[in-house]
């Protein structure tokens, strides 16, 4: 029986699984790190020590968001964790564990964990969105990771909402579409710290019925839904999958679906209709898809 140590590195925390099994895996120890942000070295230290204390793994499958070279195991960039940008972490790791590691981009584990066994199963063309930290993005054609030229296909984060705008961060749907700036927003309009409003909390109070953070979720479910449209139009897939931890809750996926009807409501007749559903595998999606790129490579 394989035991692989699957690793998905957000901007917030580091979450983890051992997952055992042969043609089917399950996860036998979870848990989760602060992710590390001084310096590439101290990144690699608090994998190395996540790795130490299930050193019985055979292998280790990492998730991590940005720009990922899969063939050679190199982080060309990766967001706010930019110390990281030009290493190749696959192979540095694999020489501090003494074991092989994998490494793809976080929004492509999703994905991949979503065809492989979730609710993508049988989809050809399909879109896949996560919503944590930032807002990542896949697109999956003919059944496969479309990665393009330079390993950016389906990224979301990076680009513009407003053409009469800055072109800066508050203008990217990153700033826009976060699971962590939605909460932001809405710690705010509750006149709380951010660190002590969860997304748990907000939408608990969204399903009592308090109105303001209905309205909240309104817009940021517009949001979503125009994001959606435009991606319906530019790569016509069968089903968006969206994911993350804001997922589980039905009340999200309900707004997504209200703000998607009002605008095919306006646009016009002949234009396909996006189909949402929540990922099956919620925030353990990464977590799945980096063990099934690693049992594949």
């Amino acid at each position: 029986m394989k035991k692989i140590l699957s690793i998905d590195v957000g901007g917030t925390f580091i979450k983890y699984a051992l997952m055992t099994g042969t043609r089917s895996f399950k996860i036998v120890a979870k848990n989760k790190i602060p992710t590390p942000k001084k310096n590439h070295e101290e990144f690699l230290a608090g994998l190395a020590e996540i790795f130490n204390a299930h050193s019985d793994a055979e292998g280790i499958a990492l998730s991590m968001p940005g720009l990922i070279d899969t063939d050679k195991g190199i982080c060309i960039s990766s967001g706010a964790l930019d110390f990281n940008n030009g290493h190749c972490i696959a192979e540095e790791l694999e020489k501090i564990c003494g074991v092989r590691v994998t490494v793809e981009n976080d929004a492509n584990c999703a994905a991949i964990a979503e065809v492989k066994s979730g609710s993508l199963v049988g989809v050809k063309n399909a879109f896949v969105m996560v919503f944590g930290t930032s807002i990542g993005g896949a697109f999956i054609c003919n059944g496969k990771i479309y990665r393009g030229s330079n390993f950016c296909a389906g990224e979301i984060a990076p680009t513009f909402q407003n053409i009469g705008e800055a072109a800066d961060e508050k203008n990217t749907y990153h700033y826009a579409l976060s699971a962590v700036k939605f909460q932001e927003r809405c710690a705010k309009i509750l006149g709380r710290d951010s660190k002590e409003v969860t997304g748990e909390m907000i939408f608990d109070l969204i399903e009592a019925g308090n109105v303001d953070m209905r309205d909240e979720l309104n817009k940021f479910a517009y949001g979503v839904a125009t994001k959606i449209f435009n991606l319906q139009m530019l790569f016509d897939p069968e089903r968006f999958a969206l994911g993350g931890g804001i997922s589980s809750r039905q009340s999200f996926i309900d707004a997504v679906q209200a703000k998607l009807d009002e605008i095919s409501a306006v646009s016009l007749d002949y234009l396909p209709r996006p189909k949402i559903v929540a990922c099956k595998y919620r925030n353990d999606a990464n977590l799945f898809g980096a063990l099934y790129h690693y049992l594949k490579k």
